[in-house]
């Protein structure tokens, strides 16, 4: 049985309600010139499907010689998607990856028992000014796969699915939807695409996953009537056919969702976990600092230095 808040038989569907179930606006927050954008979690909603974390990195410029440097620092019981529409960021981890992530490519690590990774645009990337704009998610591992080993999986952008036609562009990134399939095995049944629609175009959302919602880039959207601009993301009620309309400007939308979890999920700066005791032996072990023996590898091609746990 899935958890899901909205999921009550009491509770009328269809034409009898509203089909949105709630209007997130992300929470912002300036990291030194670069903005991030929080959607997931929030008051409204933990999760939308096994989406547990939603940030909008950027539009950011970076002048010669700037960038991001983010440290190595550890993850469990989740797995990231990183997706970007502008720029490079340079992706390390304990598995010994070394990945450059680009724009309209794949790049999932599944932290599971445990993982450590780093994210920096160096190197050559500083000689010149850059800019950045993507998305970076979390999905909640369910509670049989919290303790996988961890893994990580890059698909460029030439092996996804896009869909074409009626004024929309579809590229999915993750899951199933409208009939296609990413060549990307996921540890729950989830969708995640990016659309861009001409003006008035429309695009519905597949309506063979439980629970879904969208994030809008630019532009604005009508649904049932009611017009939303950019930076906000709508959640829908399981079951209703939802169809979503862009603005006479167009638009850009993430789609997500999928299977809603095995029950609620603790966080705790970078871990996700179904107990407070899994969170709790995973802190020890980052401040152990056991690099050599313990739960967590530092990259091996980035282990100078590290985040230090709150």
């Amino acid at each position: 049985m899935s958890w899901n808040p909205a999921l009550d038989p009491s509770i009328p569907i269809g034409d009898a309600v509203d089909a949105i179930e709630a209007v997130i606006v992300p929470r912002a927050r300036d990291l030194g010139g670069f903005e991030v954008r929080r959607a997931l979690p929030s008051a409204q909603r933990q999760m939308v499907g096994p989406f547990i974390f939603f940030d909008q990195m950027g539009p950011a410029e970076f002048l010669t010689g700037q960038g991001i440097d983010v440290r190595p620092h550890p993850h469990i019981g989740l797995a990231t998607v990183t997706y970007l529409m502008k720029g490079r960021l340079h992706h390390r981890d304990s598995l010994g990856t070394d990945q450059w992530i680009e724009p309209g490519a794949v790049n999932l690590m599944v932290a599971g028992h445990g993982i450590t990774h780093s994210e920096r645009t160096d190197g050559p990337m500083r000689d010149k000014p850059s800019s950045m704009f993507g998305l970076q998610t979390w999905l909640a591992l369910p509670k049989k796969h919290e303790d996988d080993p961890a893994a990580f999986i890059h698909a460029p952008s030439s092996t996804l699915p896009e869909l074409e036609g009626e004024g929309k562009t579809v590229r999915l990134i993750l899951g199933h939807a409208w009939g296609e399939t990413v060549p990307v095995e996921t540890p729950s049944d989830v969708f995640y695409a990016d659309a861009t629609l001409a003006p008035d175009a429309a695009i519905p959302l597949p309506d063979d996953h439980e629970d879904r919602g969208i994030y809008i880039l630019s532009g604005e959207v009508s649904v049932g009537g009611q017009t939303f601009p950019a930076g906000q993301m709508l959640v829908f009620r399981p079951g209703d056919r939802i169809s979503v309309r862009a603005g006479g400007q167009g638009a850009r939308l993430m789609l997500l969702g999928g299977a809603t979890m095995d029950g609620p999920r603790h966080i705790w700066w970078n871990f996700v976990a179904s107990s407070k005791e899994r969170i709790d032996a995973a802190k020890e072990a980052w401040r152990a600092g056991d690099w050599a023996h313990g739960r967590f590898r530092l990259p091996p091609h980035d282990n100078a230095e590290f985040i230090p746990a709150p």
